[in-house]
C-alpha cells in the first residue's frame, strides 16, 4: 500500500488532461455537461482514498483543433453540486481573479465551505490570453508581473473579506430582535493598486475561518505569490531530483517570507495512464496520440512527471514522491480507466472532517477579532 498520509489529490479536466480522451468508448463524453458526470467522477475518486479533487476552469473554451473537447462548466459550480453527494473530500475549483471581482470570489467559497461542511479550497488562477480579455472587454491583457501583482493583491482582499465577520457575529437573539452582533463585522479597508475594498463581506464567517488556498508556481511571479499566500503549492517536474529541488527552494522562500515552511505542502504534478499491464498502458495513450491533432499536442517543454502503466507500480512511485513532496496531484489523461483503478491503491476514504483539520493545518482566527468595533 502506498504511504497513507502522502496528500493525494486528483485534476478533473473533463474526460481527461489528453485531448482525444473524449473518443474512447468508456469515457462517458456524452454525460459531460451534465451533474451527474461530476457526482459520478467525485464520489468514485471519494471511495478510492482520494483527498481533493482540483477543478480546472478558464474563461476561454480549450485550446487546439476540431478534435478537442470544447467548453466547459463552471467550476465553483460543479462543487457546490458535487458538495452534498460527498463527505470527506476536498473541493478545490480553480477561479481566476483577472476578470472577477474578489469580493465575487469570496463569497462563492464561503459558500461552497459551508455547503461541503468545510471542506472548500480555491485554486487561484489568471486569465493569460486576448481572447479572455475581449471577452470582458474591460482591460487588455497584461503581462506576468501585472497579472499576479493584481492576483496578490486579489487574494488580500478575498481572505480579509473572509474574516470580517467574527466566528461569533451571528448572536439570533429572540427577545432583543437582533440576529447578528454588527460590533463583530468589521470593514476591510483594502485600498491596492487595483482594488478599493471596504466590506464586510455579506457572508458569515465559514466553517474552516479560511478555505484552503492553493496556487501553481508555474513562473516566478506565480511562484513568488504561492510563497506569499498559498496553503497549498503546486509544482510541475520532470523528474524526481527535479521535484526534490523545487521543493527545496520554495520552502527556503518561504522561510524568508516569515512562513513556516511545515504549514505549507508543496504537491507534485503527475501525468498518468493506468492500464492492466504497462505494455497496455503505452498502447491505449498511443493511440490517444493518433487521435489527437497536431495543434492540440503539448509542447516539448510542458511535459510533466508521467506515470503509464499498473496501479502496482503507480503505489511504487507514490512511496517515492513521499520523499520528495507533500503530496501528489494526479491528472489522468484519460480519466475512466484511472477512476476505475485507483481503488485497488487500498486508501482509505477520507473522514468527514474540516479539510484544514486533514491537512494539519490549524483553524486561523480572525485578524479582526481584536480590532476595535466599528
Amino acid at each position: 500500500m502506498a504511504d497513507p498520509t502522502l496528500f493525494l489529490g486528483l485534476e478533473l479536466a473533463g474526460t481527461g488532461v489528453h485531448p482525444a480522451s473524449w473518443r474512447r468508448a468508456d469515457s462517458r463524453a456524452e454525460d459531460l455537461f451534465t451533474g451527474g458526470y461530476w457526482v459520478d467522477a467525485v464520489t468514485a475518486a471519494e471511495t478510492a482514498g482520494v483527498d481533493a479533487v482540483f477543478l480546472p476552469d478558464a474563461f476561454t473554451p480549450q485550446p487546439g483543433g476540431p478534435g478537442v473537447t470544447r467548453g466547459r462548466l463552471d467550476a465553483v459550480a460543479i462543487a457546490a453540486r458535487v458538495a452534498t453527494a460527498t463527505h470527506g473530500i476536498g473541493l478545490l475549483p480553480q477561479a481566476s481573479v483577472t476578470h472577477t471581482e474578489p469580493f465575487h470570489l469570496s463569497k462563492a467559497i464561503a459558500s461552497l465551505d459551508f455547503a461541503s461542511a468545510g471542506r472548500a479550497g480555491w485554486e487561484v488562477t489568471v486569465s493569460e490570453t486576448a481572447a479572455e480579455a475581449k471577452a470582458f472587454g474591460r482591460k487588455g491583457v497584461q503581462d506576468a508581473g501585472s497579472l499576479w501583482h493584481e492576483a496578490d493583491e486579489a487574494i488580500e482582499v478575498v481572505t480579509r473579506l473572509w474574516d470580517s465577520w467574527e466566528d461569533d457575529a451571528e448572536i439570533r437573539d429572540v427577545p432583543t430582535g437582533r440576529f447578528i452582533d454588527r460590533d463583530k463585522l468589521h470593514y476591510i479597508d483594502f485600498a491596492g493598486d487595483n482594488f478599493s475594498v471596504k466590506g464586510p463581506s455579506i457572508t458569515p464567517r465559514s466553517p474552516q475561518g479560511q478555505p484552503i488556498v492553493a496556487v501553481r508556481a508555474a513562473d516566478a511571479a506565480g511562484a513568488a505569490v504561492a510563497v506569499r499566500r498559498a496553503d497549498l503549492i503546486r509544482i510541475s517536474a520532470a523528474s524526481l531530483e527535479q521535484a526534490r529541488a523545487r521543493r527545496a527552494d520554495l520552502r527556503a522562500a518561504l522561510d524568508r517570507a516569515g512562513r513556516d515552511p511545515d504549514a505549507v505542502r508543496v504537491l507534485l504534478d503527475l501525468d498518468l495512464h493506468l492500464a492492466s499491464t504497462v505494455d497496455a498502458a503505452a498502447a491505449e495513450v498511443l493511440e490517444l496520440d493518433r487521435w489527437a491533432a497536431p495543434a492540440a499536442a503539448p509542447r516539448a517543454g510542458d511535459a510533466p512527471l508521467r506515470h503509464l502503466g499498473t496501479t502496482l507500480g503507480l503505489r511504487t512511485l507514490l512511496d517515492e514522491i513521499g520523499g520528495v513532496a507533500d503530496g501528489v496531484v494526479l491528472r489522468p489523461l484519460a480519466l475512466a480507466p484511472v477512476l476505475t483503478r485507483l481503488a485497488d491503491l487500498g486508501r482509505a476514504r477520507p473522514a468527514g472532517t474540516a479539510f484544514r483539520h486533514r491537512l494539519g493545518l490549524p483553524r486561523p482566527v480572525s485578524r479582526y477579532a481584536t480590532a476595535p468595533t466599528n
